[in-house]
């Protein structure tokens, strides 16, 4: 199962309340991921909404396939040495903590359910991490990972975390040097990690804006920038499954999200299949329904741009029969 916010009733947990990254946090983020991952290249072709270029951040080449590695190196970079990380996921998020942990010599516990993915799982084992299966489902999963960080570990959220956050704004501060002038840089939402740094590196840079994309299915973080609180919503089944799912109580992303971002937009299932065919079959680029989100939205006309326009396409982890059904003619 991929790395989803958790889709429990948000009283069946706890609120876990992070404080929002500070300068000093993103500097850190930049030091460390700087440190471990060379720039992910800009693909600068053309095709893009009404005839203009498309530029395409491609994600999908890190190496786990994800954005999700900058915030673990991020976070577990900030941690006391010797203080082990534990998180759920048998996905994006899980992979990337994993990584990290190689990377940085440090202790990790990522826990997934019974029924998670043998392929995800045997890809999560190669990492050397300490992998814990118990459950039927990720929220199950999750309690339990919750259960082990209260006896001497710390949980890792794949969004709701300061260190992730900064490490997710880092691919700002690459593009700083890999396109100038004005931009709109449109990225998905899931939880909010992503959007929410991508949102803190545009205050610093004038003539850029960011616009989130949320599938139509699942809507947690702009229910909650709406309400002002975070609020459970009816999540449906979607392509862009790493990023369904409602959010945690107590989530610090909607209200970065409210004040950094210049939209939220949401997309159709048509048009994800849509924009993973246009990837594969114009841009030689294979991306998971949630990593096309953002190349959804601009090729339906949902976005409202100034200047280039700039897709983050954030994984490529999709399995070879869901592309196969993805590239098939729509009816």
């Amino acid at each position: 199962m991929p790395s989803t916010p958790s889709d429990a009733p948000a009283g069946q947990l706890a609120p876990r309340l992070v404080r929002p990254p500070t300068a000093e946090d993103l500097e850190l983020a930049w030091r460390t991921v700087s440190a471990h991952l060379p720039p992910t290249p800009v693909d600068f072709g053309t095709g893009g909404p009404s005839g203009a270029d498309l530029a395409l951040k491609l994600e999908s080449l890190q190496p786990t396939g994800s954005f999700k590695i900058r915030g673990a190196l991020t976070s577990l970079s900030a941690l006391p040495e010797g203080v082990r990380v534990v998180t759920a996921s048998a996905g994006n998020h899980g992979l990337g903590v994993a990584y990290a942990a190689r990377a940085l010599g440090r202790p990790a516990t990522v826990v997934v359910a019974e029924n998670a993915s043998p392929a995800k799982v045997s890809a999560l084992r190669r990492f050397g991490i300490d992998l814990v299966r118990t459950g039927s489902s990720f929220d199950e999963a999750e309690a339990h990972a919750l259960a082990l960080a209260d006896h001497g570990g710390h949980y890792l959220s794949a969004y709701n975390d300061p260190y992730v956050i900064a490490g997710q704004s880092t691919i700002g501060r690459e593009l700083d040097t890999q396109l100038d002038g004005e931009l709109t840089v449109v990225c998905g939402i899931g939880g909010g990690g992503l959007a929410s740094g991508l949102g803190l590196w545009a205050r610093s840079r004038p003539g850029v804006q960011v616009v989130g994309v949320e599938a139509e299915v699942s809507t947690a973080v702009s229910a909650a920038v709406r309400a002002g609180r975070q609020v459970t919503v009816s999540i449906g089944e979607t392509l862009a499954d790493g990023m369904a799912g409602n959010i945690e109580p107590g989530t610090v992303t909607p209200g970065l999200i409210a004040r950094h971002l210049a939209a939220t937009v949401t997309v159709t299932e048509a048009e994800i299949r849509a924009a993973i065919r246009y990837l594969v079959a114009e841009r030689g680029c294979v991306a998971e329904g949630s990593g096309a989100v953002a190349v959804a939205a601009l090729l339906a006309g949902k976005v409202p741009l100034r200047g280039r326009a700039v897709a983050v396409v954030s994984g490529r982890n999709i399995t070879l029969p869901a592309l196969a059904d993805a590239l098939e003619p729509s009816t």
